[in-house]
């Protein structure tokens, strides 16, 4: 038999997440001859765990909102680190793209009056989120599947991408396996567009699924393509800790935009004392202030009080209850109490938070309606990626594209909850829209070298033919847990060093990792293959947070706690050379002046 099967398209996308399954529409629509490939099955892409909702100006419940505001509180959310084109198109693009997404049949929460319901979140100024319960993602990835599946879209599911292919400099096309064959497939495409996700699971305490190992973000350095901003890796405050076989699991933003706190095991709001200078004026700072703007939301009246401080950005959240657990102060299992319980009807929680309850009743016996959650930070989001053009999501390699979390800039420093979505909206049309108007320029698929494919192929085959080599997950395993001590919450230059040179010593475990068996079925195998994307994206990480020596955002270093002026103004690239991976420092792109009259604007 031959070794491999090749098929040819205009434009491959990989992933089949909202990002990918949006590009993928855009594409198709612009008359190019569209592929999926996707590593898990249609429809259990990571973008289900986006509960809270979908972030868009739509001024449903408060008229003063619009995309200035949006842009502005994205920016701030980001340490102003964030490329602020993106931003600017995020935010004018997003109700829109939401407007689209209800055209095609979403069904949204509503107003009393038949509007889109738009719920509080951390760092938005007004009520922004559109949501359906605490199950948004599940509905915008039912949504764009079934208008992708009727596009003419062919989906090639539980495939694993290994390696991308490239003629005369551009991306021609990737090769390929099918995880329950092992049977390999060349993809030969005039135009490929990332839109594989994040890297949680290269960390031990995450809320991310088994397919966020680092694939996109590994596949664009192997090519040749920038990567920036790499340092900043959100936790989100708020993941379960207990029973341990669920720890990490994801509790949405949503509970504290409902209304829900943070207490510590002396029943403590402790969040009034952990709110950053360049935040106070914007939250309240007195808990009789703070249930006022609850009360307000509830009874639908527009606040005229300071939302609370557990509506703070995720890193500043995050922080703080590590902060309580390391005083002494944490709940039984190492996280704090998030308390709704006291704050809403039973009735109304349900309602309003449905996949919660029902997620804390069965995995941890815990009723939500008459009881704190117990709470702890967990990896969740990665805010760098591919860097990209902002108008065309094109990376630095002629015929790649990027779109969703694996694509950098929108978010800088940190991310804003709800941004997720609108973002792989936002940007996953344009990705989809201009792979495909790149595909459309080019007559005919470019040549592919078969030699590059063999060699591919036989770099995957090796893990069974080692005579006396480790098993992948041991190795995996000491990976993720270094990873969560050492490039965590918390990073300092000693244990960025040493992380530097642990994931060495893991590399050479790695060289001559050996599985069992045959090419089906075989998990064992796909996680040897995992391992070289997360070792190495691992590695680009631990010296980006080496080199940044300050605290801005999600990356905070205890040697350096401070953020500097200097480190304001710059970026980081991480790119491929011939003697490693190096991290350098850009020139940040200032906004022009009407943005930052935006950016400076008192906003009340």
């Amino acid at each position: 038999m031959d070794r491999y099967t090749t098929l040819n398209y205009d434009v491959v996308i990989i992933g089949a997440g909202g990002a990918g399954l949006r590009a993928a529409i855009e594409a198709s629509a612009s008359g190019a001859k569209t592929a999926i490939v996707c590593k898990s099955l249609l429809g259990k892409a990571h973008t289900v765990m986006a509960e809270g909702g979908v972030a868009a100006s739509l001024a449903n419940l408060d008229e003063r909102d619009n995309w200035q505001t949006h842009f502005r509180d994205t920016m701030k959310g980001g340490k102003y680190l964030n490329q602020w084109r993106m931003a600017q198109l995020h935010a004018q693009e997003a109700p829109d793209r939401v407007n689209e997404l209800e055209e095609w049949g979403a069904v949204f929460d509503r107003t009393k009056t038949g509007k889109i319901l738009q719920r509080n979140f951390g760092g938005h100024t007004y009520p922004r989120l559109a949501h359906v319960g605490d199950r948004t993602g599940l509905e915008l990835l039912r949504t764009l599947q079934d208008k992708g599946v009727h596009s003419g879209i062919d989906v090639y599911m539980e495939y694993t991408v290994r390696r991308l292919l490239k003629t005369d400099g551009a991306v021609s096309g990737c090769v390929a396996y099918e995880r329950e064959t092992g049977r390999f497939t060349v993809f030969n495409t005039k135009a490929t567009v990332l839109a594989t996700g994040g890297t949680g699971r290269c960390w031990e305490v995450t809320s991310n699924s088994w397919e966020y190992t680092a694939d996109g973000h590994a596949l664009a350095l192997w090519a040749g393509a920038d990567l920036l901003d790499m340092e900043f890796i959100q936790f989100h405050p708020t993941g379960m800790v207990w029973p341990p076989s669920v720890k990490g699991t994801l509790i949405t933003e949503g509970v504290r935009g409902e209304g829900g706190v943070l207490k510590n095991s002396e029943g403590k709001r402790f969040m009034f004392e952990n709110i950053p200078e360049m935040f106070q004026g914007d939250y309240a700072e007195t808990e009789e202030e703070a249930n006022g703007w609850v009360k307000a939301v509830v009874a639908g009246k527009i606040p005229k009080e300071r939302r609370p401080p557990e509506l703070l950005t995720r890193d500043v959240v995050a922080r703080a209850i590590r902060k309580e657990v390391l005083a002494g102060r944490g709940a039984p299992h190492g996280g704090v109490y998030l308390d709704i319980a006291s704050r809403r009807p039973g009735e109304e929680i349900k309602k309003k938070l449905p996949s919660m309850y029902h997620q804390f009743k069965q995995l941890a016996d815990v009723d939500i309606t008459k009881e704190p959650m117990e709470v702890g930070p967990t990896c969740h989001y990665t805010m760098g990626g591919v860097k990209v053009d902002p108008e065309t999501q094109a990376s630095t390699v002629a015929g790649l594209y990027a779109a969703g979390e694996v694509a950098a800039g929108l978010h800088g420093a940190n991310r804003l909850g709800g941004n997720s979505l609108s973002d792989l909206l936002v940007f996953g049309k344009r990705a989809g829209e201009f792979a495909s108007k790149h595909a459309n320029g080019i007559s005919e698929n470019p040549s592919i070298n078969k030699a590059d494919v063999d060699k591919i192929i036989d770099d995957c085959l090796k893990p069974f033919n080692e005579s006396d080599g480790e098993n992948p997950y041991s190795i995996s395993e000491d990976l993720q847990k270094m990873m969560q001590l050492k490039v965590g919450i918390v990073r300092s230059e000693s244990d960025l060093k040493e992380a530097v040179e642990d994931i060495e010593a893991f590399r050479e475990r790695a060289k001559t990792v050996k599985v069992g068996g045959n090419v089906q079925f075989n998990p064992g195998w796909h996680l040897a293959l995992d391992l070289e994307n997360m070792l190495d994206i691992s590695e680009v990480v631990a010296k980006a947070a080496l080199q940044r020596e300050e605290s801005r955002g999600a990356h905070t270093r205890e040697d350096f706690p401070d953020s500097e002026d200097e480190w304001g103004k710059v970026n980081s690239i991480a790119r491929q050379t011939d003697s490693g991976y190096e991290v350098v420092k850009i020139p940040l792109e200032a906004p022009p002046a009407e943005l930052q009259e935006l950016l400076d604007k008192q906003i009340t």
